[in-house]
């Protein structure tokens, strides 16, 4: 009984720093316009600071677990979040364009290598039977972000001070650091090399593939997030202040998905509750594109899309990490690059249909089919694996 009330705090550390890494994420979209008054710069170069933050978590997630894999987790979270806490409440402190977008930069590095090595130490920390749920957990602290810690942020930030958003992520690392301290429980670190681990990570085509899924599948989701504020003021027709209850409508949505998506890991394999998860999304995209126009169905989808779209974390987490045998925490890690690519270019897709004139519902229909071809990576990765499995039973079976 203690070492399960133990595991379930050393869990409610990795969620508390996902509830930072989402904070200070998705604050930042809030802020904006404070953030290019006080720098006195263009809104479109604020945008900037958006895409440093992402790069750093494409470029930090493989680089830092490779590089920490000697270390044990716990220590290595540790300097993880030593680290996030820094370069964020640094990033409070800047007074330029450049400075900000280095910082940024230097505090998304740490952001996909916690949520890949969390998720392994979440899974080795969870009752049998119950890995889905505890990587869930650890995901819900990002979840809850959307829901308290960003609206709380960009009230906080736009009545005192861009610069206090990012302070206040900063606590929340403080906070993070003494949990991880106190309740973390030590782990034995890896044996193999991080050079034996990348090159296995590397050949992984299987990996590849799911990185790939990832990357496709997410992007859809991503391809209606970035665009909901033109949806409900220029589609709905509402006023700018719903945009507002809509993203808490879409985190609460987020907050069940995610759950939910752990109990279709365990019900099913991950990769076909991944299959399940995106051919519902790739079905709700479509049908949202035409009921947009209707500010109350609107509303309804926003938290069913935000609902949709977490049911995949946990189980595409969970596939990832038996994909990546012998070196899971560098394939968990990889994971989170592979989400803000797919949260990228799922922006930069959806925003090509209003490049040649058409209206913003098209962003629906864009993410409609990155998760349909998502859906249809993702059989192919299923089917290929079956394949495989037949032959090693006929090999294995003497004539």
């Amino acid at each position: 009984m203690n070492l399960e009330r133990t595991n379930k705090k050393a869990l409610f550390s990795l969620a508390l720093g996902g509830f930072g890494i989402g904070l200070t994420e998705f604050v930042i979209m809030g802020i904006l316009t404070e953030v290019s008054d006080a720098l006195e710069i263009t809104i479109s170069q604020a945008g900037h600071f958006i895409a440093a933050y992402a790069f750093g978590v494409v470029v930090g997630a493989p680089l830092l677990t490779s590089l920490g894999s000697k270390l044990s987790p716990k220590r290595m979270l540790f300097i993880l979040m030593v680290w996030f806490t820094l370069f964020n409440t640094l990033s409070g402190l800047s007074t330029n364009y450049v400075t900000l977008l280095v910082l940024r930069f230097l505090s998304g590095i740490p952001h996909g290598a916690f949520f890949g090595i969390g998720a392994v130490v979440a899974m080795k920390l969870a009752r049998k039977g119950k890995s889905a749920q505890a990587i869930a957990m650890m995901f819900s602290g990002l979840t809850v972000a959307n829901v308290i810690g960003v609206p709380i942020g960009t009230y906080i930030g736009q009545e005192f001070g861009w610069s206090t958003s990012f302070f206040l992520v900063g606590i929340v690392g403080v906070l993070t650091l003494t949990t991880l301290q106190f309740w973390m429980p030590r782990m034995e670190a890896a044996t193999s090399t991080p050079q034996v681990k990348l090159s296995e990570a590397l050949r992984n085509k299987q990996l590849w593939a799911m990185i790939a899924l990832t990357t496709i599948g997410t992007g859809g989701f991503f391809a209606w997030y970035s665009y909901i504020a033109p949806l409900i003021t220029d589609v709905a027709g509402l006023e700018d202040h719903y945009v507002g209850y809509a993203m808490m409508l879409a985190g609460l949505g987020m907050v069940f998905g995610n759950f939910v998506g752990a109990k279709m890991a365990e019900v099913f394999s991950p990769l076909r509750a991944v299959i399940i998860s995106l051919s519902v999304m790739s079905i709700v995209l479509v049908i949202n594109m035409f009921i947009a126009s209707n500010p109350y169905i609107l509303m309804v989808f926003t938290f069913l899309i935000g609902a949709i779209a977490f049911t995949v974390s946990t189980p595409i987490q969970m596939a990832i990490i038996n994909t990546a045998k012998g070196s899971e925490m560098l394939g968990s890690s990889m994971n989170q690059s592979a989400f803000n690519m797919g949260n990228a270019s799922g922006a930069y897709l959806a925003g090509l249909p209003m490049v040649f004139g058409l209206e913003v519902i098209y962003s629906s229909l864009v993410g409609g089919i990155l998760a349909a071809s998502g859906v249809i990576l993702a059989i192919a990765i299923y089917l290929y694996r079956k394949q495989q499995i037949g032959k090693s039973n006929k090999v294995a079976v003497p004539s």
